[in-house]
């Protein structure tokens, strides 16, 4: 194969959390020309659904799909921009989104929200990754599938997560049939968009496998599903099942509608879509056994390949080249991270705080870190748990909720925002040791993500995992994941692994730990271990019991009672989820190049 053309460009774009991000990189080296941001002019609606002003149940949250199209028409165009390239000479496009989230659709695609008798509906609109209500039809996925026996729960830790396709659909169907009736597809977003740039649905293998429980090439059987709910046994090939593309193949070409949205060439390559932590690991030179990479935003997903086929409990899933071909990919995650330190700085931290940091010319992050950083490890005599947003490995239980543990009179704000740093990597650790336990070792660790800008939070997880951090040297690690897949797809390299080995960038063992600190971090993880356990695997219910509570007091907002209403636009929308990284607030202002 010729080397590829020293001027020709490929498009990653990211479609994370809170925003949507471009990036232009040159084929030939992976450098990365330019780039711009657009933030979701919805945001996150896990409140109140923007249409009609009315209140959301718990543990909701949802987007408007049109927003990802903006990305499209806005950063796109302004990142070829920013490059200052000659249009013409790019190749490929590819996207990657947060997983797992679902759009419900009519045949051709239109989202069901866009129907004017459905803008009322909170069932008809995006359920982004972190809509954890579907818990109680996830328990009983689980819950049924060890009774049978099933062969698919192996691969996934012994558990489902809510978060998932199966889980979330059935949470549609027993909550509003009249919009599961009407729904044709049930589409990730990832293949959603990867449909309003070709023309052509085609469902990713990556997100097929660890989202919506393809083994072996089939999903769960209708006898299953059935056994669920009746109405529910021919989801998987009425609403689910459709033709699957490979990794970094092409699922078609840019449209001509989608070039006037991009500004890019009718025709170029459009590649398969894939999930933001997946399409990172060829980025960062991480694709052989034994080396995760923890992509750490909002969220913080861990993924790694090895030869070997295992189970490791509480893992979110193995799935026979999911990351790339040839070998099996392994996923692990926590589902709070960026956020709950953004929770934290938005609710918790006093105003006075905050006029320190301006005064010093400081995000409020890096003040509180920086507060905090001189002390020794345990100093604060606290121990948190990292479950705000639930557990997603490796107790997959999203009704566990935070806990800070040891707070006095004279614990300070900066002290408790330590304790939380901290609680994410012992949560790191644990998925580590798991899998270390379970004989798919990890031999290094690599980091991706907003958060890897915080040279005290890195230290800090050096310290707790005994471990060194690489980190990958981008800002935009998965936008430029999903340009080398934008390569490939374009015929430039053969394979992922040779594309990411041109195109990707690590900067190699950044952080050591520090024997001291780690010595003060193996007993404050006994701790946390212990409380882990003690919440986490029966020893005590109340967390359950009180997000029953909570669920029981709210119910007079539960959505079935939006299931005829009229929309109505009343009132002012409730305001967007705060940004959960610096990188991310960065974005608020709009379009950036």
């Amino acid at each position: 194969m010729a080397a590829p053309e020293l001027d020709s460009y490929v498009i990653g774009v990211d479609f994370g959390t809170l925003s949507g991000r471009a990036v232009v990189v040159r084929v030939s080296d992976g450098a990365e020309l330019g780039s711009a941001v657009l933030d979701y002019p919805h945001a996150v609606m896990d409140t109140t659904l923007i249409a009609t002003g009315q209140q959301l149940p718990p543990d909701w949250a949802l987007q408007v799909p049109q927003d990802y199209v903006d990305v499209l028409k806005a950063a796109v165009p302004a990142a070829v921009l920013d490059a200052g390239i000659d249009k013409s000479r790019v190749i490929g496009i590819a996207t990657d989104f947060t997983a797992c989230t679902m759009v419900p659709t009519l045949a051709d695609g239109t989202p069901l929200c866009e129907l004017p008798e459905y803008a009322g509906r909170p069932h008809a609109y995006v359920k982004l990754w972190k809509h954890h209500a579907a818990q109680p039809q996830a328990d009983r996925i689980n819950d049924l599938a060890r009774e049978r026996g099933e062969s698919w729960l192996p691969r996934y830790g012994g558990l489902i997560s809510s978060e998932w396709e199966f889980a979330k659909g059935l949470q549609l169907l027993e909550e509003d049939r009249e919009l599961y009736d009407r729904m044709e597809h049930w589409v990730e977003a990832a293949d959603w968009i990867v449909w309003q740039l070709t023309g052509r649905y085609v469902r990713n293998a990556c997100t097929a496998g660890y989202k919506g429980i393809l083994q072996d090439g089939q999903y769960p059987s209708e006898a299953f599903l059935g056994a669920l709910n009746p109405d529910f046994a021919a989801f998987a090939t009425d609403k689910v099942a459709h033709e699957i593309g490979q990794l970094g193949s092409a699922a078609g070409t840019l449209s001509a509608q989608a070039a006037e949205w991009t500004g890019l060439p009718e025709g170029i390559a459009v590649a398969v879509g894939n999930v933001d932590a997946h399409v990172t690991a060829p980025a960062a030179q991480a694709v052989e056994p034994g080396q995760m990479v923890a992509i750490m935003g909002t969220s913080t997903c861990h993924v790694m390949n090895s030869d070997l086929l295992t189970e490791v409990p509480g893992m979110c899933g193995v799935v026979d080249g999911g990351i790339v071909a040839g070998r099996y990919g392994y996923e692990a995650g926590q589902s709070g991270v960026g956020d709950i330190f953004a929770w934290y700085v938005n609710n918790q931290v006093p105003a006075a705080y905050f006029g320190a940091a301006a005064a010093a010319g400081q995000s409020i992050h890096q003040y509180l870190t920086d507060l905090a950083a001189d002390a020794p490890a345990g100093a604060h005599g606290l121990v948190a748990l990292d479950w705000h947003s639930g557990n997603r490995s490796v107790l997959v239980d999203h009704e566990l909720s935070g806990v800070v543990i040891g707070a006095t009179l004279t614990t300070r704000a900066e002290e408790v925002y330590r304790a939380l740093l901290e609680a994410t990597a012992f949560g790191t650790r644990t998925i580590v040791e798991t899998f270390n336990a379970s004989g798919v070792p990890v031999t290094e660790f690599i980091v991706a993500g907003g958060l890897l800008k915080n040279r005290f939070l890195m230290q800090t997880y050096s310290d707790v995992l005994r471990l060194p951090i690489s980190t990958i040297a981008s800002d935009q690690g998965p936008a430029l994941g999903s340009a080398i897949h934008a390569a490939v797809a374009a015929g430039a390299y053969p394979d992922v692994r040779a594309a990411g080995a041109a195109m990707g960038k690590v900067n190699t063992n950044v952080f050591t730990p520090n024997e001291e600190s780690a010595r003060a971090y193996d007993r404050l993880f006994a701790e946390y271990t212990l409380l882990h356990d003690y919440f986490g695997r029966g020893a005590n219910d109340v967390m359950h019991r009180l997000k029953a509570l909570k669920r029981e007091a709210m119910q007079p907002a539960a959505v079935g009672q939006f299931a005829t209403g009229t929309a109505t636009t009343t009132g002012t929308p409730s305001a967007p989820t705060a940004p959960a990284t610096d990188a991310d607030a960065d974005a608020v202002a709009g379009i950036r190049a």
